[in-house]
């Protein structure tokens, strides 16, 4: 999996994959624009479209009912050590009611969710810098 993000000027990104584009950017109290969401508002969206992507699947693998789902993700951002998102709250929202055995399978299959595992396993990540030389003529 990659995705590629370019610096598009001001505080503005462009992230791509595939042959899709999201722009980031930073709100206007923050010295961006508001073109776009921010980096941190991606990181909650993947959670909760991927959760969502389970839900759905869990639904309807099962011919039950998935119009209407809502997730909503809220986390709060804690700055000890250092400034990170804690305390994440994911509220998957149905229309419709279930019965409790389509609950507990529901909850299983949000929480096989990869980006939900990935976050709960401490994932290794490798940053490198890498410059590229201009050419010399």
């Amino acid at each position: 999996m990659q995705v590629k993000i370019n610096y598009e000027g001001k505080l503005q990104f462009k992230a791509t994959a595939r042959n899709h584009l999201i722009i980031g950017d930073q709100p206007e109290e923050n010295g961006g624009e508001d073109k776009g969401m921010t980096p941190t508002e991606w990181f909650l969206a993947s959670l909760g479209s991927c959760i969502g992507f389970y839900a759905v699947k869990y639904l309807q693998s099962r011919t039950l009912d998935s119009t209407g789902l809502c997730i909503t993700v809220n986390a709060d951002k804690s700055i000890k050590p250092v400034a990170h998102l804690d305390n994440f709250q994911v509220d998957v929202s149905l229309p419709n009611s279930l019965d409790m055995k389509h609950k507990l399978g529901l909850q299983q299959a949000i929480e096989a969710c990869l980006i939900h595992q990935t976050l709960t396993q401490s994932p290794q990540i490798t940053t490198r810098i890498i410059t590229i030389p201009t050419l010399v003529r």
